[in-house]
């Protein structure tokens, strides 16, 4: 019986590891070829469909706007060009308790501890969920991050963030998003349009860009303000070209 019962769970083990090795060898080849082409649909995408729709159009780097590029970065990751993926100082900060209201204010003006390549990781090879499913996702998100910074460029993230994530019910992606509220292309968003865009992405469902809602009113005023202070640095200056 236990001669049995180490086959038994020698036999478990190995198909476990095949399983483990397959997922791993499928997930890098997709993750390589999404280097050049965009991800057909993803887990989000088709939850969403069912109650929303779906309205996407994916377009290239040169039909985006410097604005809506710039505005990404001033509210979401400013530090997107310096990180490996994963910006550990933010995480930190992230579970300190604020000593003071004024102090958690500005921790949420400053953006949450995900990073742009976390979030287009868990936007285009993973789901979305808070609780339980929340935690189930960080081992593989933490796997897909890093997996598309050594694969992937800096811009090519960002392109790839900015066409894939949600920006409103059923919308997804800028393009999307710049003919459902304003009814002109994406590469001709002005400063103030691409700000409420991207204001609206902590939860596109309830914070409404037309009409703006108050979040997005006070949000967009502060990415105004941040893209103003980030717009000269050089390095971002060459990417967002």
């Amino acid at each position: 019986m236990a001669v049995k019962k180490r086959f038994k769970v020698r036999k478990f083990w190995k198909r476990t590891l095949r399983i483990l090795l397959f997922m791993f060898i499928s997930s890098t080849i997709y993750v390589i070829i999404c280097k050049w082409v965009m991800p057909p649909i993803t887990i989000t995408q088709i939850s969403n469909s069912f109650s929303y729709g779906l309205k996407r159009d994916y377009v290239s780097w040169d039909s985006i706007s410097p604005n809506v590029k710039l505005a990404a970065f001033a509210s979401e990751d400013q530090m997107f060009l310096e990180h490996s993926g994963i910006d550990w100082n933010a995480i930190e900060k992230s579970f300190e308790e604020p000593k003071n209201k004024k102090k958690k204010r500005k921790r949420i003006k400053g953006g949450g501890a995900s990073t742009i390549s976390q979030q287009t990781a868990k936007n285009v090879f993973l789901w979305q969920g808070s609780g339980v499913s929340r935690y189930i996702r960080k081992a593989p998100e933490f796997y897909f991050t890093k997996l598309i910074e050594w694969t992937w460029s800096k811009k090519r993230i960002l392109e790839v963030y900015l066409n894939t994530i949600e920006m409103g019910p059923g919308i997804f992606g800028i393009e999307a998003a710049a003919q459902a509220y304003y009814k002109k292309p994406a590469k001709n968003l002005t400063r103030a349009e691409a700000a409420a865009i991207i204001a609206c992405l902590p939860n596109p469902k309830k914070y409404t860009v037309v009409p703006q809602s108050r979040w997005v009113r006070w949000k967009s005023g502060f990415i105004l303000k941040q893209m103003y202070n980030i717009q000269d640095d050089a390095d971002i200056q060459e990417l967002i070209k």
